[in-house]
């Protein structure tokens, strides 16, 4: 259209139908000169209501000189309005593609998304995968009590009796210190070679197991020998359940010793470091070796637990909370004279990662004072156990108590809350090197189905606080065939790189006996587990035809997601399981909530609901309508949902019946394949193919030119019948082809995309292909190949109209670089087909505006222009208001996308701030638009983000309290032999890891590159258009001077077109409002705990048995090592260590940990 004329005071002309034709870009007006503008005071703002002001208030410098009214401001929002929708209407070619779409109607048809249907079918296939591992995992159980029973234990077995492979030999046979230490080991370890796997991405031995032993357990000891010796049978079963289910990945036994056999064999991953992996502490087999539990750890801060013995009291409960799950609840105290919580956690709490670390963070800042008290301790425990009224596990309960040593056995406490039934075990644990007498606590522990440990020394810590697992697997022991029931674990990182697993774990239990007529044992022999990787069961589940907004997912009896298009965690750690609930897997409301409680409590259902959803890129908010359908996955313990857009209703499948008769002609053959080789994009325009898996033998590439290359290779081999390939995706992709050059054909091809400051036209579409139009602008196109990956295309299928997205800018970044003349604004709509009824948007299109070219013509629709080549300048006399042209040095104009950030202005220095969140470019215009509802805030947490380590703080310290030996112990045999010698190798051993006891790793200090990405918390901020939808005046108040805007929505747009003065006042810049991502350390723990989000346990509890036999309660001390191996170990120790500078500790506390 041509620019309405109007003079100053005349009336505005009616709306015209076209759009604007502008001149190309070297031919565009002068930019206005620059002028300085001298503002007087306006004590008026301060007496006059906002809307009665704004006809009275003038331009500074011309009384008549006036802020635009209301009208004309509505008005030049109505002429980009039309500007807008006429280029979209001449360019964009909606209804031409929807007259495409019908003309080859032949060529498709559309098929229904019955969801009730679909997410059966999908739960029922998970059912039949997961039981396929089930009936697998049985027989490895079955199998190896078996073998256990007709095991001889030999007493004299020697290391080169057993042959096996040991799957860190090789990593140890590198490493000469270790050869030396372990040679007599080496002589009985299998070398393998190995073939690479994609499955287990790893290379593997299909007729071996593999063994991975703890580094602190001794593999030469009588123990280990006989573990190794039976297990060794496991091997032909492992391999006969591969043969009958060749899909199944690690096969895993984990023994209550330690050892860890697997199938197929493959190098352990050892770290750089000492590798402390025990499958004891793993989730899985936590998980599998007993019930759900209840704990309550006490800890003895009285003023004789101090130096070393605190010190060895804190790491002890660290390690302690990490022997927990999900399915555990636990609350840890201190007590001298009274108890108190050492968190603001007031009761039992879900031993969740951020409970967890609560508590690990408190733990430290404990301090010794006063003295023991006991009876306090466990009076506070027994009423935190018993109290009824919150979330708990209600299956074992247990009390930890960690102290130096006491005389005080607290019968009466013991009568009162715990006897005659017992049903709290009590365990107990001295600390410490000291002389006390320990019979106190071995009573307490013998008389309370608990049993007494010691933990000398650091090196004893991890053994003796996981070793109460034995005693809590009894009853299940007792219970027999009762407890073999197979459970699946949270989602979890497998510790040999298959990536995020879930695993099925079951029971082995021991079913010797020691004699004819003797009890039956009530040993845990160990776990066994089979994994199933994440992405084996999202295969299973429908991909494309659910459209760029439709999925699946599934979530646990905890509420934490197995499967969800938003579980990406950014970095994981082997030791804590994965754990995002579906609540912050989406945006919380309480409609989510219900549907989480009933997918928990395993029921179906089907709802409704309107809700809000962050873009792709989480930058915006939508408030969308969406379906969803939930089913139960029978035999597990996961429940399965469907989501789907009411426009997903319907898709469609190509059918090429009519060219496939020529079935033995490749596919390249086929009508319209001709429009995806390259040599037709200059002409047709350059076509990105969604980087899918189309045939199995295709060659994936990030490279989007050399995955095409790849694509049309495969193509000039493959019939349309291939069983390699995946019809759906192949045809559709080929029909796609031919439907967008068509697209071309009829729209793009004759049109001057200069003449309108276009840079491109562009359309995408579900079969996964991106046509953009001049070929050459394809060389600046930065939108992802995948369209159910591209922000534009998902946020366009959810919005009416068209939306707008500007280049993305991070405020940390130098500004847009506008040389180069590429820089350019995406305007982008759903094409919505209607065919017999049935609705659904199967493509999107769009153009891409030249940013300086739009900037200028936004100005001319912004103005009070007579002509488009000459703007009228009102003078002093002329009673005008000012507009966005010619008074923009007084005025500012801008657009404003739907999340906040700039899209364009009249300033010519802001225009490399396109794309900016507004308050980075005027920040208390920015909070005025969000004070007066124009924006909405929603704040919500990323738990999945990885963030780089803090740099540790090199604090000077005095060296730690460790006992070090003088020559006259060295001399002496009977000190090599003594518990002082084993307690400094494990210090040695163990300070490797636990650095921070000795000093700050220099490395670390450096940027050592095997310091990696943590796992941390982000706030996420992002703004959404609010309430108000009509135009709207308002005053900036600033006390001595204020700033008069106007805003208002732009129809069928996602803008906010917005009209101020340029601020002039210094206070008025106060507060700024934040978009960008920040670290955070999520919502207050103590807060959340105060309304846990609904969760069910397991439906099994076994923590009674009325046979247990408790007369095995405790031990006064470890079984000592080989002499041998102790000297060697010693020895090497000493030689090999370096000179140590001055003990330093880390400015972090956790760094303990």
């Amino acid at each position: 259209m041509a620019v309405p004329a109007r003079t100053c005071g005349a009336s505005r002309p009616g709306p015209a139908r076209t759009a604007l034709r502008w001149p190309a870009r070297g031919s565009r007006p002068g930019l206005s000169a620059r002028r300085p503008a001298a503002r007087p005071p306006r004590p008026l703002s301060l007496l006059l209501p906002p809307l009665l002001l704004l006809p009275l208030l003038a331009a500074p410098g011309a009384s008549a000189y006036s802020f635009p009214q209301q009208h004309t401001m509505q008005h030049w929002a109505r002429r980009l309005e039309q500007e807008i929708d006429g280029v979209m209407r001449i360019f964009g070619g909606v209804q031409q593609l929807r007259e495409i779409y019908k003309d080859n109607r032949n060529l498709f048809e559309v098929q229904e998304n019955e969801p009730q249907k679909l997410v059966k079918k999908v739960a029922g296939d998970i059912e039949s995968l997961l039981d396929r591992k089930v009936q697998a995992l049985k027989r490895l159980a079955d199998a190896a009590e078996n073998f256990q029973k007709a095991h001889r234990w030999q007493d004299n077995i020697k290391e080169e009796d057993i042959v096996y492979y040991d799957a860190k030999a090789d990593a140890e046979l590198d490493d000469p210190e270790s050869e030396d230490v372990e040679r007599g080991s080496k002589a009985s370890t299998l070398r393998l070679d190995f073939i690479e796997d994609s499955n287990f991405k790893n290379k593997v031995n299909y007729s071996y197991t593999a063994v991975q032993i703890p580094t602190d357990i001794y593999k030469g000891s009588t123990v280990i020998l006989n573990e190794l010796n039976w297990t060794e049978a496991l091997e032909n079963v492992f391999i006969e359940n591969r043969r009958q289910d060749p899909t199944l990945l690690w096969q895993v036994f984990g023994s209550a010793t330690g050892v860890t056999r697997y199938y197929p064999a493959t190098p352990w991953r050892a770290p750089k470091k000492i590798d402390l992996y025990d499958v004891r502490r793993r989730p899985w087999y936590i998980q599998g070796a007993s019930s759900p539990k209840d704990m309550v750890i006490i800890v003895d801060v009285s003023g004789s637990v101090s130096g070393l013995t605190l010190k060895l009291m804190k790491t002890s409960v660290c390690e302690m909370l990490d022997t927990l799950s999900d399915d555990d609840y636990v609350n840890v105290a201190s007590f001298n004279e009274k108890a108190q919580p050492v968190s603001c956690f007031t009761h039992l709490v879900q031993a969740n990662v951020r409970n967890k670390k609560v508590f690990k963070q408190a733990v430290q800042g404990m301090v010794a004072k006063g003295t023991t008290g006991y009876k306090a301790g466990f009076e506070y425990a027994f009423d935190q156990l018993q109290n009824s009224n919150i979330t708990r596990a209600n299956c074992n309960k247990m009390i930890m108590m960690f102290t130096d040593g006491g005389e005080d056995r607290v019968q009466d406490v013991f009568e009162k809350y715990n006897w005659p039934n017992r049903t709290v075990r009590v365990f107990t644990f001295s600390v410490g090197q000291h002389n006390y007498d320990v019979t106190p606590l071995q009573w307490m522990a013998c008389t309370n189905k608990g049993y007494y440990f010691e933990i000398p020394s650091i090196g004893a810590i991890r053994i003796n606080t996981q070793e109460y697992l034995d005693v809590l697997g009894r009853p299940m022991v007792l219970a027999g065939k009762e407890a073999k029931q197979v459970q699946w674990t949270n989602v979890y990182e497998d510790a040999l790189g298959l990536g995020l697993v879930v695993t099925g774990t079951l029971p082995v239990f021991n079913l010797t006996q020691d004699g004819p007529g003797e009890k039956k044992n009530q040993l845990i022999l160990g776990v066994m587990g089979i994994d199933v990787a994440l992405n084996d069961i999202k295969r299973l589940t429908p991909n494309y035809t659910l459209g760029a907004n439709g999925y699946v997912f599934a979530i646990d009896l905890n509420g934490y997601v197995l499967l969800h298009p938003n579980l990406k965690p950014q970095t994981t750690n082997f030791r804590e399981p994965v754990t995002l609930d579906f609540l912050d897997a989406e945006l919380e409301d309480e409609n989510k909530e219900e549907i989480r409680r009933s997918m928990i409590d395993g029921n179906k259902g089907h709802k409704q609901i309107r809700t809000l959803v962050k873009s792709l890129d989480e930058r915006y908010i939508d408030e969308v309508m969406r379906n969803y359908t939930w089913v139960p996955i029978r035999s597990t313990n996961y429940s399965l949902g469907l989501v789907l857009p009411p426009y997903s209703a319907f898709y469609l499948q190509a059918n090429l019946s009519d060219q496939i008769l020529q079935v033995k002609l490749p596919i390249s053959k086929l009508k319209d394949f001709e429009f995806l080789l390259p040599s037709s994009f200059e002409s047709e325009g350059h076509v990105f193919i969604a980087p899918r898996e189309y045939c199995k033998e295709l060659n994936a590439s990030d490279n989007n030119t050399e995955f095409l290359k790849n694509f049309i290779e495969l193509m000039e081999k493959v019939t349309p019948d291939s069983k390699q390939c995946n019809n759906f995706l192949l045809h559709n992709l080929i029909l796609d082809t031919g439907i967008t050059q068509q697209l071309v054909e009829r729209v793009w091809r004759d049109q001057d995309l200069n003449t309108y400051s276009l840079l491109a036209v562009f359309a995408a579409t579900d079969g996964g292909i991106t046509r953009v139009f001049p070929n050459k602008a394809a060389e600046d196109w930065t939108e992802t190949p995948e369209p159910f990956n591209a922000s534009f295309y998902r946020r366009s299928l959810d919005n009416h109209g068209y939306v707008f997205k500007p280049p993305q800018q991070d405020a940390r970044l130098r500004p847009l670089e506008l040389e180069n003349d590429t820089v350019g604004i995406l305007i982008s709509t759903a094409v919505e087909l209607s065919l017999g009824g049935r609705t659904l948007r199967p493509a999107v299109v769009g153009v891409k505006l030249d940013l300086e070219a739009w900037a200028e013509k936004f100005k001319v629709l912004a103005s009070n222009r007579t002509h488009q080549d000459q703007p009228q300048k009102c003078g002093p006399n002329s009673h005008c208001e000012m507009d966005c042209e010619v008074n923009d040095e007084d005025l500012l104009c801008v657009l404003i996308d739907d999340g906040g950030f700039l899209v364009l202005s009249n300033q010519n220095h802001q225009w490399d701030q396109v794309g900016r969140f507004f308050s980075e470019v005027d920040a208390n215009l920015m909070l005025a638009l969000y004070n007066n509802s124009f924006y909405t805030r929603k704040e919500s947490y990323d738990y999945q983000a990885a963030c780089a380590p803090l740099p540790p703080g090199n604090l000077g310290a005095a060296p730690r309290g460790i006992f070090v030996p003088t020559i006259a112990d060295f001399l002496n045999l009977a000190w090599w032999t003594s518990a002082a010698a084993w307690s400094l190798f494990q210090q040695l051993l163990y300070g490797l890891i636990y650095h921070s006891w000795f000093q700050a790793d220099p490395a670390e200090a450096e940027g050592n590159p095997e310091v990696r990405e943590s796992s941390c918390v982000m706030k996420q901020t992002q703004y959404y258009f609010g309430s108000v939808n009509a135009s709207y005046n308002a005053i900036i108040d600033c006390g001595n001077c204020s700033r008069l805007f106007h805003a208002q929505r732009l129809t069928n747009t996602n803008l906010l077109f917005v009209v101020a003065e340029k601020p002039l006042c210094s206070q008025c810049e106060a507060g700024r409002l934040l978009q960008k991502e920040t670290h955070s350390d999520g919502p207050e723990q103590c807060e959340l705990v105060q309304r846990p989000r609904y969760r069910r346990g397991p439906h099994i509890c076994f923590d009674y048995n009325a046979t247990e036999d408790t007369s095995d309660c405790g031990r006064g001390a470890s079984f000592p090592p080989s002499l041998g191996v102790l000297v060697s170990l010693q020895l090497l120790l000493l030689l090999s260590l370096p000179p140590r500078p001055q003990p330093q500790v880390h400015a972090h506390p956790s760094r303990r940990l």
